[in-house]
Formats: C-alpha cells, structure tokens, sequence
C-alpha cells in the first residue's frame, strides 16, 4: 500500500505541467526560488540591522553628552548619590536609547513610501521624551547648598520658595545652571515673621533653607561655621578610619567638618577652618 502511495506520487511531480507551480518538484521550485528568496531576505535584514546599529549610536552619543551635563554639572559627586537621581535618570535615558532604535529597525525598509515620515516621527517622538527626561531631571537638580545655623542644607530647584520674590536679592533670584551655589540664611529678625516661618516649616515643608528672600552670601556666616565646625576626628566614630584618611589623603587642607542634609539623608563638608571655606564634600556619615 505505501509502495503504491510513493509511486502515484512520483509519478505526479515528474509528470505534471512543468509551468504550474504545483507541478514543479520541490527541489527544483526551492533552487529557482528558495535562493533569490532567502538572498531578498538577508538583505532586508542587513539594512534593518545598518540602520538600527546608526540610530542606536546616535541615541548613546546623545545620552553620554547629557550623563556628562548631569553627573558633572548637575549633580557633581557625591550629590548625586546623595539625592538618588541615578535610577531615574537611567530609567528614562535607558528606555529613551533602547525604542528608538528598535522602532527602526521595525519599521525600516528600503524604498517604503512612507520610510522618511516613519523615521522623523520616530526621532520626534524619541527627542521629546528626552527632553521630558531632561527637564524633569533638571527641576531636582541641586539649586544652592545652604550654611542653616549648625549645618549645611541641600535645596533642589522645586523646593524653592519664590513667593516673597520681590524681596530677594538679584543674585539669588534664579539658581545657577552650572551646579548648586553655596549661600547662608539668617532667620528673620521680627518676631512675626520668625513665627510664621516655625509654623511654615511644620506644616508647610517650607523652612529656612528654601527661603530665597532669607539668603546671604557664605562668607556672613564664616564666624558662624568656625564655632560650629566639628574635628574630622570625629568622623572615625561613625566611618571606617581607612575611609577617613582617604578623605584627608584627597583634600589635605580640610582641617574640619560640618554634615550636609538633605531630607535626613547625610553626607560630609569639609571645611578649613582658618579661612572658613569650603573645601569639598564626601560621602562619608558625619553623626
């Protein structure tokens, strides 16, 4: 019975028409057409990947230079980790670098009609979030880093208090875009306005580091940051004394500390004392 089956049916593909495509033997159809088919084929997927591998290298230039904007002007070291915009930022310039690219390579074909409008929605719609990204990114930069009587306070740019702008210094008006700008503020000197800014503070979120109009150039409070300056020995009670001496090994000049706070978060200032500035930050826990 199979015998019978295999000979009907080689009789069937060397007898019929030659010209029907039922009728050609398979190994004969797949060497006049297999071949053109899968050349066709990998030439679509060459240009595809051509074009993906373009788009994804204009996509991570692009990301490097607003890394460096960020991480370097924005927020300098430590103060990016301190306010945690690393996650973020990669999330959104991560998923930014990786659709672009793809959506090219899904949508490219050679000689498509519609090819350029297809690519230039793609690279609006990718610069768009970008910019959305950027500009979210920027609102939480670090705006100024403020002396408040024993401390210095990190203000973001969306924390500022802008309702007494009129009474704010011109300096102070709008913060630096070439990373945060170190002030001192001094608490109001009428009794009213201090305890408006006490009931502020607790059930506002508005205290005296986001007081713009309250703002005072750094060297006002040098008196103050020597007296509350604290000894960098002090910091091997909550660090590691290795860590400790790799922050003196960097800024020898440091000779004192005040902590750095942001929302309870903390890293360290160190100060000379006697000239009463700053000489840079580090991470490491000040109390």
């Amino acid at each position: 019975m199979v015998l019978v089956q295999q000979q009907h049916l080689n009789t069937f593909l060397l007898t019929a028409d030659s010209k029907s495509f039922i009728g050609v033997p398979l190994i004969q159809w797949v060497g006049r057409f297999g071949g053109p088919l899968a050349i066709c084929a990998l030439n679509t997927m060459k240009a595809k990947s051509f074009a993906f591998f373009i788009h994804l290298s204009l996509s991570i230039s692009v990301a490097l230079l607003v890394m460096l904007l960020v991480f370097r002007l924005w927020y300098p070291a430590p103060l990016h980790d301190l306010v945690g915009v690393e996650h973020i930022f990669y999330l959104l310039v991560g998923i930014d670098v990786i659709i672009g690219p793809v959506l090219t390579f899904i949508v490219f074909k050679k000689g498509k009609p519609s090819l350029t409008t297809d690519l230039s929605l793609i690279a609006f719609f990718q610069l768009a979030a970008l910019v959305y990204g950027i500009w979210t990114v920027a609102q939480g930069r670090p705006a100024w880093i403020v002396f408040n009587v024993d401390r210095f306070t990190l203000v973001q740019v969306i924390e500022l208090d802008t309702r007494q702008r009129d009474k704010t210094a011109a300096e102070y008006r709008s913060p630096s875009w070439f990373g945060p700008s170190w002030v001192s503020a001094e608490a109001p000197s009428d009794i009213e306005a201090r305890n408006t800014l006490t009931l502020e503070s607790v059930f506002a979120g508005v205290d005296l580091p986001q007081r713009t109009d309250l703002y005072q150039p750094l060297e006002n409070a040098h008196d103050d940051i020597r007296r509350r300056a604290m000894s960098l020995e002090k910091l091997t009670q909550y660090n590691t004394a290795e860590a400790v001496e790799q922050a003196k090994l960097r800024w020898p000049q440091a000779n004192a500390y005040l902590p750095l706070d942001y929302k309870m978060r903390f890293a360290t200032v160190l100060i000379n004392t006697e000239s009463a500035e700053v000489v840079g930050i580090t991470p490491l826990i000040p109390w």
